[in-house]
């Protein structure tokens, strides 16, 4: 009964992209994408390794991991699959992969024709992703396959009563790195406990890294001058709504505000929302800012992680909507106290953030207000969040290690 509800599954999802490519560019991508099968070039290395992410995100936390494994085994060529077009878009072109491709559309023939293309020596997929046939295929081939930086909640269906095909794919996984010690715990319940270990968050060691190998942005120090400076990164409207006053009403401050979609549309609807305001790409390296102008609209990606750098207090978007807080780790990493919206739980990062002091929660316009008021008139408030921050994100480096660690141990790229 659940295979035939997977199968609905599948065919619903399938559906529904193809009547949402009409008017949906994504979706369109995601279609375009899957139109030709991945094939490897000729002369591809023996020694293979697969690693899979849904999106961007997740790609983050898998880098720290791939990278190690290319400085480890510079001979071994990587394979790197994207399920989300926001993800292989904007990775497509990255470096550190050999083959970069969309992941086809989950089926039994698609998994045992991707596998016997790829011929991967170890896999790795990312915290989320549970695709039935490629796991499945996978196990019976017997390929080492690891789950990186693995969450799992109560709430989800691998502890549910309807969840035995669930299950069945967690069991597909020859080891399962899990971040915190209550994921381990949930699947102690459900009888998955001899190839769990708790090792943390990749993305710390990720957005450290980034830190560690800062560059400035010219143009950005240009803007902020000597001002106090608010960040708001991967924003949604439902964000600056809340903003939206408050940035009106203080002139005397900077702002700088990374809209998480940068579609011409929704670029155009941020500018009036913020009249005060000037794209990066409009910003000239020998001209001055206007002195009315306080609001800077990034309106490009890959420069977010490097702009909390310049903030005193940050503002990450998603908070207000169903799929939550975006990346609240790449702010903290500057030692920069994080305000985000109610929508936060889902994230351990995030729960944990609020909890050391670092991390502020707000639920409408006045509650911002307030508590940007009560940091900017107490320094030593504002300098603690700020210490608590830091502290938090170093505090939890070393994910990437303890997942190479088990790899050298167990040889599994060692001919």
């Amino acid at each position: 009964m659940s295979r035939l509800l997977y199968h609905i599954f599948l065919l619903a999802y399938s559906g529904g992209i193809r009547i949402a490519a009409l008017w949906n560019e994504k979706a369109r991508l995601w279609i375009r994408g899957r139109r030709q099968f991945p094939s490897l070039p000729a002369g591809a290395a023996a020694q293979r390794v697969w690693m899979h992410c849904a999106s961007l995100g997740e790609f983050e936390q898998g880098r720290p991991l791939l990278e190690s494994i290319k400085a480890q085994y510079p001979d071994v060529y990587i394979v790197l699959s994207f399920f989300s077009p926001s993800g292989y878009e904007v990775m497509k072109n990255y470096t550190g992969a050999d083959y970069i491709f969309y992941l086809p559309a989950d089926s039994k023939k698609n998994a045992a024709q991707l596998l016997d293309v790829l011929q991967p020596t170890m896999i790795c997929w990312v915290k989320y992703e549970f695709w039935f046939y490629y796991l499945t295929e996978c196990r019976q081939r017997n390929i080492p396959l690891l789950m990186v930086s693995g969450l799992f909640r109560q709430e989800q269906p691998f502890f549910k009563w309807y969840g035995l095909l669930w299950k069945k794919m967690l069991d597909c996984f020859t080891h399962i790195f899990v971040q915190n010690e209550e994921s381990k715990e949930l699947l102690a319940e459900i009888n998955i406990s001899l190839q769990v270990s708790v090792a943390g968050d990749t993305r710390f060691d990720r957005v450290i890294a980034i830190a560690d190998k800062f560059e400035a942005l010219p143009l950005v120090e240009k803007f902020c001058s000597s001002s106090k400076v608010i960040v708001a990164g991967s924003t949604w409207e439902e964000d600056e709504t809340e903003l939206t006053h408050y940035v009106k009403a203080n002139p005397q401050l900077k702002f700088i505000i990374a809209p998480h979609e940068i579609h011409k549309e929704n670029l155009a609807d941020v500018k009036k929302e913020f009249p005060q305001s000037v794209f990066y790409s409009a910003l000239a390296a020998d001209a001055p800012v206007k002195k009315d102008t306080h609001v800077l609209i990034i309106d490009n990606i890959g420069m977010l992680s490097r702009l909390y750098h310049y903030a005193d207090i940050t503002f990450v978007g998603g908070g207000f909507g169903s799929d939550g807080v975006h990346n609240v780790l790449e702010p903290a990493v500057y030692g920069k106290p994080v305000i985000c919206g109610p929508c936060h739980t889902k994230f351990a990062e995030a729960v944990e953030l609020v909890e050391c002091g670092a991390g502020i929660t707000i639920s409408n316009a006045l509650e911002l207000e307030k508590v940007l008021t009560e940091l900017w008139q107490d320094e030593k408030l504002l300098k603690q969040k700020c210490n608590a921050a830091r502290e938090f994100v170093y505090a939890k480096a070393g994910a990437t290690k303890k997942i190479m660690d088990y790899i050298q141990a167990n040889r599994l790229l060692t001919n």
